[in-house]
């Protein structure tokens, strides 16, 4: 994919229809984002069936969208009413929540958008730069260097998830057994099926994601109860010179950091948010300040510049690997599949054209959602408000409907509904469900690469140095687990 390919695709994005869709996408991505309890993987999840309509490109367009304005409307609730919309907006709660009880909500508001625009471009270009590179090795890997690398990914995000690391093995491998429901990808042999004719079609990522993620969702703040809405005053937009050089330098630093993890799997937007937090308060304190915790404005503009660039960096391995590093990943990993699109370094060579409008337009959502969302700041403020008994509802019948239209099988829906009860319970008891999601997208690539590699060679890998060193780095990001729970602690007791 060259400068031509790019040029291309910026012709083909801004089309007037395309444009809409983009721009649509983005305006209900926010809007789902700012809703308790639904983040961006939910927000994906429940909007994904409505895209299933459009052509491949505009498909991923809309996802993307869909995907950058739920993690800007997760900080503007935050920072509104003190609801982070998701995990990664909680340190914009902590400090955007303070800053908008002084009057100061609108230059908290402002130094989002600003800095989430830095990050996104940045990590756009990162794309553009990096992808067709990885991609260039990537199609020098056999079967041996693509079981590494599944084997590191899996292996990192159990490590890298937070909580115990036995429990998210444990995740992966439930989510690998559930993959390997139906026929045999070699033989043609039912597994698992226990005799159903039902099963021998499988698992289908769509409902089940709708269910661990949407569907869960719902029953979870149900049971909880619905998050008391405080609203303090919005103020001025616009951020003085103080808080515009500090909160710059913190966005700056943030873009940085959440760039260079996001390509990494088990790196999350809402891990790289809280190191970056950590960071920054550190940083404060060593410099004799005390706001953190009472209105510190690199507390929400560093944090949301780390999540939106390692939410971008996230598309580099999916795009240039086929490996996707976090459960948003494995949705639109998940659409490219329904579109017949293998994601892989095939993208940058026989697709291209479609990789370069996608990529133009993550240039042309960021540039919409700093345009939209300071505008209609009042207008979230109020929605946010509307009852959870009117949305969840709305949620549910969304999350259903998507399941149907899947393959047009109400045993999808069935799906749905145990996957939503299944979801619910891990939270109860604490299981991680990025693990499963990603033991379920990446079993198969596992199961047909270790095939691969024993049918090459029984001693492979004694012959595959890259083997190795994906073994290795497996190894020690199990190792750095313990580390950053540690750091996941120290956040918590902040946070309380």
């Amino acid at each position: 994919m060259g400068f031509t390919d790019l040029l291309v695709g910026f012709s083909n994005v801004l089309q007037p229809s395309t444009l809409l869709l983009a721009f649509l996408g983005c305006l209900a991505g926010t809007l789902v984002g700012m809703l308790p309890g639904l983040g961006p993987v939910s927000a994906v999840a429940i909007l994904f069936p409505l895209t299933t309509y459009l052509d491949p490109a505009t498909g991923i367009i809309v996802l993307a969208a869909i995907y950058y304005g739920a993690m800007y409307g997760g900080s503007t609730s935050a920072i509104l009413l003190n609801i982070p919309g998701e995990v990664s907006s909680v340190p914009a709660a902590i400090e955007g929540f303070a800053l908008t009880r002084k009057g100061r909500g609108g230059a908290a508001l402002a130094m989002a958008a600003i800095t989430s625009f830095m990050a996104g471009i940045v990590g756009t270009l990162g794309v553009v730069i990096i992808g067709p590179y990885l991609a260039d090795l990537a199609l020098e890997f056999g079967p041996p260097e693509r079981l590494g690398l599944v084997l590191f990914s899996l292996t990192a995000i159990a490590g890298l998830s937070g909580g115990s690391v036995p429990k998210a093995l444990a995740m992966g491998a439930l989510g690998m057994i559930l993959a390997s429901i139906g026929l045999d990808q070699t033989s043609g042999q039912p597994r698992l099926t226990f005799g159903s004719l039902t099963l021998l079609q499988g698992l289908d990522i769509v409902p089940v994601m709708m269910g661990l993620f949407g569907l869960a969702e719902v029953i979870r703040t149900l049971r909880t109860g619905a998050p008391t809405l405080s609203s303090g005053r919005i103020g001025r937009l616009m951020p003085n010179r103080d808080e515009f050089t500090r909160g710059s330098a913190a966005g700056a630093r943030g873009t940085a950091l959440g760039f260079s993890l996001g390509v990494l799997p088990g790196m999350l937007p809402s891990v790289t948010a809280f190191l970056n937090y950590a960071s920054e308060r550190r940083r404060a304190e060593r410099r004799g300040r005390t706001d953190f915790g009472r209105g510190a404005i690199e507390g929400v503009s560093g944090p949301e510049a780390t999540n939106n660039a390692a939410a971008m960096s996230g598309f580099i391995p999916l795009f240039s690997l086929g490996i996707p590093t976090g459960p948003t990943m494995a949705l639109i990993m998940a659409a490219l599949l329904v579109y017949g699109l293998v994601p892989g370094p095939e993208l940058f060579t026989t697709e291209s054209s479609f990789t370069a409008t996608v990529i133009a337009s993550f240039f042309v959502a960021n540039i919409i959602l700093l345009f939209l969302n300071l505008p209609l700041v009042p207008l979230w403020a109020r929605l946010a408000q509307v009852p959870y008994g009117l949305l969840a509802p709305i949620i549910i019948f969304c999350c259903l409907t998507g399941a149907y239209l899947t393959r047009n099988n109400f045993f999808d829906v069935w799906v749905c509904l145990i996957f939503g009860v299944v979801g619910w319970a891990m939270s109860t008891w604490r299981l991680p469900v990025a693990p499963l999601v990603m033991g379920f997208i990446l079993g198969p690539m596992l199961e047909i690469a270790a095939r691969q590699s024993i049918a090459m060679s029984g001693t492979f890998f004694l012959e595959r140095p890259v083997f190795i060193l994906f073994v290795v780095a497996a190894i020690t990001s199990v190792a750095l687990s313990r580390r950053l729970r540690r750091t996941d602690a120290a956040s918590a007791q902040v946070d309380a």
